[in-house]
């Protein structure tokens, strides 16, 4: 079995760490490391607090957002997702907390019913970034919501989830938290563990 291979000549250890610039929430910086053979490389790293990504169900409709993405220079449809807070202690936000913060902020809803269904590195090829997933049902809306935070812009969409589906197949979704999520649910559907009509 693969998953049985023995790992050593592959791990990594980091023996020098330089830092190039320390953001809001992204630091980026060099990493020196040592491989199992003593070689030693350098590997740039975008070190991330992590985040959070929500599939807000509501009944047969997925309450997706639409905003512009500076860095893709495009608008992207997804579900709606926010990075985790980092404290002044440097400690950081538990997802559990973070993502109904996050769907209260993008689309106006709460969910009385929550799943967690995992996480995944987002590009483990040079960021830490780990993205939590969950599913939120039962939603109801925020009676005292008056639009997203204002230093963000976008649009609240429902769309159908077999037409997201859909959408996923076409390559018109081509945001990966997104297309993860769109692969969960359906995974979850198919094997008779959410009853969606």
């Amino acid at each position: 079995m693969l998953l049985a291979m023995p790992d050593e000549h592959l791990i990594e250890t980091s023996v020098e760490q330089r830092t190039l610039h320390e953001g809001r929430f992204i630091t980026f910086r060099v990493d020196t490391i040592e491989d199992a053979d003593g070689g030693r490389h350098t590997r740039e790293v975008a070190a991330h607090p992590g985040a959070v990504t929500v599939i807000p169900l509501l009944g047969t409709e997925l309450l997706m957002v639409r905003q512009y993405r500076h860095a893709a220079g495009a608008v992207v449809l997804e579900l709606p997702a926010g990075t985790l807070d980092r404290a002044e202690d440097g400690s950081i936000e538990d997802p559990r907390l973070a993502a109904p913060r996050e769907l209260g902020e993008e689309t106006g809803h709460e969910a009385r019913t929550w799943r967690a269904l995992g996480a995944f590195w987002t590009a483990p090829g040079f960021t830490d970034e780990r993205m939590h997933l969950y599913l939120a049902t039962d939603l109801v809306p925020l009676q005292q919501y008056t639009g997203p935070d204002e230093d963000e812009r976008l649009d609240v969409v429902r769309i159908e989830y077999r037409s997201a589906m859909a959408m996923a197949d076409r390559a018109e979704i081509v945001d990966a938290k997104t297309l993860v999520g769109l692969f969960r649910l359906a995974r979850l559907i198919d094997a008779g563990e959410l009853a969606i009509p």
